[in-house]
């Protein structure tokens, strides 16, 4: 890490972790088919051909990107990095941005209450293994770096 910048980037870390809710995702939805579905007010032939699925797929692990790499940067920016403290940042950062939208939209949308749970449930887990990946995995500092980083805090 640079000394202008307390903020730096495990590339892996954030490629792992989207790849890891990405798989989440697809499992969740498969789980809650149905009811999501029914939620949505749709069927799955109306949802065929709709967009082209490598699209479809393609934005939701970019997102996934996106995000992993958002909460590993507020983890950085706001105290020590392991797993518990990125699953707290995640937790936080659900409550205070997808949990709300969610509730708006669906509030306003006149949903069912069931979908709100599915869809808002699935980003809670998710981020929270975003999160946990995140924190854990930190970069390998070499060890010229370290003991630079070192002598300079006892400076």
């Amino acid at each position: 890490m640079s000394e202008d910048s307390r903020v730096s980037q495990n590339w892996w870390a954030i490629i792992v972790a989207a790849v890891a809710n990405f798989i989440l995702e697809a499992v969740w939805y498969s789980a809650f088919y149905q009811p999501w579905l029914n939620g949505i007010g749709r069927t799955e032939d109306w949802l065929k051909g709709r967009l082209p699925i490598p699209l479809q797929f393609g934005t939701a692990l970019v997102c996934a990107v996106v995000m992993a790499a958002a909460i590993s940067c507020v983890v950085q920016l706001t105290g020590p990095q392991t797993a518990y403290r990125g699953m707290r940042v995640a937790t936080a950062l659900w409550m205070g941005f997808n949990i709300t939208v969610w509730a708006t939209e669906y509030v306003f949308e006149v949903r069912p209450w069931s979908l709100l749970f599915i869809n808002a449930g699935f980003w809670l887990i998710g981020m929270n293994l975003m999160g946990l990946i995140v924190g854990a995995w930190k970069k390998k500092v070499p060890a010229a770096a370290a003991q630079e980083s070192r002598a300079a805090v006892k400076a």
